[in-house]
């Protein structure tokens, strides 16, 4: 026992003496260590934890503070804007029902409530020191537009209501405020646009009756044609003798009631606006103030910031010879000698832009897979299940990329060494996106220029604290608060992107596929985002915890999806997501080149303005299903089908269930006026139709032939993406019959048959309103519709000509 203690003692005493020399020899090497200067002893890495803490709390308190600068606006009027009046307005212009071009509800219900609410507001304000002065305009005019793969567009006696308010001693310079009071068919068009014409008739009382008179005029335009696709606009300014005082305009649209101004649209802020910009000296002689395009953004409507776009040309070259000097400087360092550097910073610039590229592909494959899955649209009145499903899949990506290229390629590297270089890299890659706009002259150059200022600075402020303490917790909270101002702005745009897309991708038509643009926007937010956040990957200690995590919501996302927990639609009234459906009630009348009927047939014709088609549908109604799917008739113009517009190329999956014909009771009257061979080797046709408010022209010249000539616009045949020519028609009350003529240049030899004539020519009739409008069939269908569908239904007519 004796011994067997001794010997316990002795080695007590060898294990005391091992741990004092080990704790000696740390002590030499952390000397040895400082001595060399080297970063890495004093420049530990962050726990993962603290790392997904910091990075989680920066985005949601800037995502936070995003959204609440949404609720808040940026300009005030107490006292002056009566919301309950408007209120009134509101309430009194949806009473009269949905307010299509040509109806009475539109020409003369709507009408007359607008002219009688304005002549009380000129009374009301005879013996201020304004005046007001009131113009129904009725313009008839045609024009060709880039719109929807380009048609041309024709109207006749559309309404304006253009009212001038001006100090009672004139003006001479004016501000344009633009509302319009139509709506589609089957709506009441609250929002779009009832709401600002309410808004525009207060303003306009509040204006009129100021005390000190505006130093220059206002034009408030209440537009009766705009769902026609800009008719009574273009009617106004290329027709109305007062759109040549306009100095500038201000629209109030649909996409702009509710929160802040999105670029051209403007907002319950118009009467601080107007009252601001008709003050102004600048509208007066704006030419006194110009400085060619300008670059402004608001922060978080705190304030905004313009500046000459040339004086951005400049800081954004001062931008990048920074950046330059700052990666230069790295470069000529003694342990980069040899262009070491350079060589690593390109390798690092591969593997990121790699993670992004493989990262779109994989979440481009899940939208597939989402889409094939028959899931497609989950995300229409859930947006957040989007960013759970698409952005875990590309933030997830993007890290295990990073993790894979630190473990088995930078294997040797230090993290500290590591989460400097791609530092570097995204600075790198901000400067050349910086370049490039820049050269292209594009003032949205100052996104990357904000991107690399901004980081650069505080990475320049905070070098020699990293050297110091390393990826201390201090470091950290400066170096996210260098990336505040970029990133907050960053994430405003990100809403800006998703609040406009998320609606347009329920109404994108048929054929492209709406999960793969989100998610794409997805992943371009997660990558914009990540770029300054991979310095904090390679300064984690580990990325396992967070790939599983994120490993752990997309799957269970993904299982979720595909169990259809989420519905697409919603008819909840404060937030509706219909789904949106055109139901026509037709009769086609096929006419053979002597004006006999080659055929004949009527049916309900069905289109889905988005991708699920009628899959949500069916279940409801059994009889719209697949067996009723229709197709392009190619010989035919325009697939054989009456389009109120030339969407064909966007809808391309449509139904067609029988039903009676249509009987109604203006029904179109079409002929030929006259034939004539030109002098110059073509044929002139002349023709006149006579039918409903609004009616579509479509035009196919047969192989061989082609249109030279015609009465629309500025004379030129303007074709659509598919080589056909629309013509697009409405016109108000008591309008003639539409007269045109178009010209033809015959084939040298003809490649078509004798019998198929130069061109085949069809008129659809739309009956928006009246009693042509409903039929027993059709209103049998809508009945069976549910609540979150939303189908604009009228009767039309197609009738084809050969010529």
């Amino acid at each position: 026992m004796e011994r067997d203690s001794t010997v316990r003692r002795i080695r007590a005493q060898q294990n005391q003496q091992k741990q004092q020399d080990c704790s000696d020899e740390a002590v030499a090497l952390n000397g040895l260590r400082r001595r060399k200067h080297k970063p890495e002893a004093s420049a530990g890495l962050l726990g993962e934890s603290s790392a997904v803490l910091l990075l989680l709390g920066f985005v949601c308190l800037l995502w936070l503070l995003v959204l609440l600068s949404l609720r808040q606006l940026v300009i005030s009027s107490p006292g002056l804007f009566n919301a309950l009046r408007a209120r009134k307005h509101l309430e009194r212009i949806t009473s009269f029902g949905p307010r299509t071009v040509g109806s009475p509800e539109n020409e003369i219900t709507t009408v007359n409530y607008l002219l009688d609410q304005i002549e009380q507001i000129r009374t009301e304000s005879q013996t201020g020191p304004h005046s007001i002065s009131v113009d129904v305009q009725r313009p008839t005019g045609s024009f060709s537009i880039d719109f929807l793969g380009g048609f041309t567009s024709y109207y006749d006696r559309v309404t304006n209501i253009a009212v001038k308010l001006e100090p009672k001693t004139t003006a001479q310079h004016f501000m344009l405020a633009n509302c319009h009071f139509d709506s589609v068919a089957n709506s009441l068009g609250a929002s779009d646009d009832a709401v600002s014409c309410s808004v525009m008739l207060e303003v306009l009382h509040s204006l009129a009756n100021l005390s000190t008179p505006l130093k220059h005029g206002i034009i408030f335009l209440f537009n009766g044609a705009e769902e026609n696709i800009l008719q009574a606009s273009h009617g106004f300014i290329t027709q109305h003798p007062w759109a040549q005082q306009v100095r500038a305009f201000v629209n109030l649209e649909a996409a702009g009631v509710g929160g802040k101004e999105v670029v051209f649209q403007t907002g319950d802020n118009i009467l601080s606006v107007l009252k601001h910009l008709v003050m102004s000296d600048e509208l007066a002689d704006s030419s006194a103030y110009r400085h060619g395009n300008m670059v402004f953004f608001d922060l978080l409507g705190v304030t905004v910031v313009a500046y000459p776009a040339r004086v951005g040309t400049i800081i954004n070259y001062m931008a990048a010879v920074a950046t330059v000097i700052y990666l230069g400087k790295k470069s000529m360092l003694t342990s980069n000698a040899g262009g070491r550097y350079m060589r690593d910073l390109a390798c690092a610039a591969c593997v990121a832009v790699l993670s992004w590229f493989v990262t779109l592909l994989t979440v481009l494959i899940v939208a597939l897979l989402v889409t094939l899955a028959g899931r497609s649209m989950f995300w229409y009145t859930h947006f957040y299940a989007a960013v759970c499903l698409y952005g875990s899949a590309a933030v997830g990506k993007i890290l295990l990329i990073h993790t894979l290229a630190r473990n088995l390629y930078y294997g040797g590297v230090s993290g500290v060494d590591l989460s400097e270089r791609f530092f570097d890299v995204s600075l790198l890659l901000w400067c050349c996106v910086l370049l490039f706009l820049t050269q292209r002259g594009l003032c949205s150059a100052y996104v990357p220029m904000m991107m690399v200022v901004f980081p650069l600075a505080s990475k320049l402020l905070l070098t020699k604290h990293f050297r110091a303490r390393g990826a201390s917790l201090q470091y950290c909270v400066l170096y996210l608060t260098g990336l505040a101002v970029p990133y907050v702005h960053i994430m405003f745009l990100i809403w800006v992107v998703f609040e406009i897309f998320t609606p347009i991708l329920g109404r994108s038509g048929t054929e492209i596929p709406p999960d793969v643009v989100l998610a794409s926007l997805v992943t371009l937010a997660t990558i914009i985002l990540s770029s300054y956040f991979m310095h904090f990957i390679y300064l984690s200690c580990s990325t396992r915890r967070i790939l599983a995590g994120l490993g752990s919501v997309f799957v269970l996302m993904f299982v979720l999806v595909c169990c259809g927990l989420f519905f697409p639609y919603s008819a909840d009234p404060s937030s509706p997501r219909p789904k949106r459906i055109f139901v026509q009630h037709s009769t086609r009348v096929l006419h053979a080149l002597d004006g006999t009927v080659e055929r004949s047939d009527s049916g309900l014709w069905i289109n889905s303005l988005d991708y699920s088609g009628m899959q949500h549908i069916t279940p409801h109604i059994p009889q719209i299903n697949d067996s009723i799917r229709t197709r392009c008739s190619e010989q035919l113009p325009y697939c054989g089908f009456p389009w109120f517009l030339p969407v064909k190329f966007l809808v391309k999956k449509s139904w067609y269930l029988p039903a009676p014909e249509v009987s109604p009771e203006a029904p179109l009257q079409f002929r030929l006026l006259s034939r004539q061979d030109t002098e110059w080797g073509t044929v002139k046709m002349s023709f006149e139709a006579k039918g409903p408010s609004h009616m579509s022209l479509y035009l196919r010249p047969h192989a061989g032939a082609s249109l030279m000539g015609w009465s629309f616009g500025d004379g030129m045949p303007r074709f659509d993406l598919s080589g056909e020519y629309f013509v697009f028609y409405s016109h108000g009350l008591d309008a003639p019959a539409w007269s045109f003529w178009f010209e033809i240049q015959p084939p040298e030899s003809s490649d078509a048959p004798p019998d198929e004539g130069l061109i085949s020519l069809a008129v659809s009739s739309h009956y928006f309103f009246g009693p042509d409008r409903r039929s027993e069939p059709l209103e049998a269908l809508l009945k069976r519709f549910p609540a979150w569908a939303f189908p604009s239904s009228w009767v039309s007519t197609y009738h084809m000509y050969r010529y």
